[in-house]
């Protein structure tokens, strides 16, 4: 059965990127285009890293869950994708990050690896949709080459799980897309990652949905301002009404807390 790899993941040397801590989580600092940039030379050189975000509700269960807050701290790139950490960032006398959400950069980072022949993999989201999602990059982009896609109903360490991996690897992609939720998604990447051939391997959360057309994005002026929580919300009360109503009020409580200790300091 596969599982843990041992052997570090960096295979070169790199020079320390600018990332403020915010709750202990290491958060770049660079924008949009840098970063993506960045993953691009790291996929041209067949490097294997981890790229994670990090939202309220992410932060939210890194503090219960040491197991995520190890993965964001292995990670080789954790960035901003959520307004709630720019708030953090600014209570908290931190350099505030740019933020980077994947229902925007998505096609960015299409185009991209269609200019560099650097083919791509999905994993994660319900049966049809990881299919559904790579159909319509392939329409958008149709000289990017998706390898394959799968969904990400199945278990850490499972039989299934190694046939997912086999699937991966039969597959080669430089950029793995992981959608299965935190914190799934981000324990699986950073449990598997060293298995996956040299492939960066990236958390997108519900990117697929979102691709596939399955879920509507927020009007851009809410997106813009930091709403775009209420139209999620609106769309999905039963499932979201956790993440939003109650983890918002206990996210900005830590926030005000930490800075309080801070200042008492």
């Amino acid at each position: 059965m596969l599982d843990h790899v041992d052997q570090p993941l960096l295979s070169t040397t790199e020079p320390p990127r600018p990332a403020a801590s915010i709750f202990d989580i290491e958060i770049d600092l660079a924008e949009p285009q840098q970063m993506l940039a960045t993953i691009s030379r790291w996929a041209a050189h067949g490097l294997s890293r981890r790229v994670m975000y990090v939202n309220a509700h992410v932060v939210n269960q890194s503090r219960s869950n040491p197991a995520l807050a190890a993965a964001l701290k292995r990670a080789d790139l954790v960035y901003c994708d959520g307004y709630g950490v720019r708030l953090a960032a600014h209570f908290l006398d931190r350099p505030v990050p740019h933020r980077m959400t994947g229902a925007d950069w998505i096609w960015d980072l299409a185009s991209l690896c269609e200019l560099a022949s650097q083919p791509i993999y999905l994993l994660g989201s319900e049966p049809p949709i990881a299919r559904e999602a790579a159909a319509k990059l392939r329409r958008w982009y149709p000289q990017l080459d998706v390898t394959g896609a799968h969904h990400g109903f199945f278990e850490l360490g499972s039989p299934h799980n190694d046939r997912v991996i086999e699937d991966i690897n039969a597959h080669p992609a430089a950029i793995v897309l992981v959608g299965m939720g935190t914190p799934k998604q981000e324990l699986w990447v950073d449990r598997y990652a060293g298995a996956l051939n040299g492939s960066v391997v990236w958390t997108v959360g519900a990117l697929f949905d979102y691709v596939s057309g399955h879920v509507p994005r927020a009007p851009r002026w809410l997106a813009d301002n930091g709403w775009e929580w209420v139209f999620r919300l609106a769309l999905e009360p039963q499932r979201m009404w956790r993440r939003y109503l109650l983890g918002n009020p206990v996210f900005l409580s830590r926030v005000i807390a930490e800075a309080r200790r801070r200042r008492g300091h």
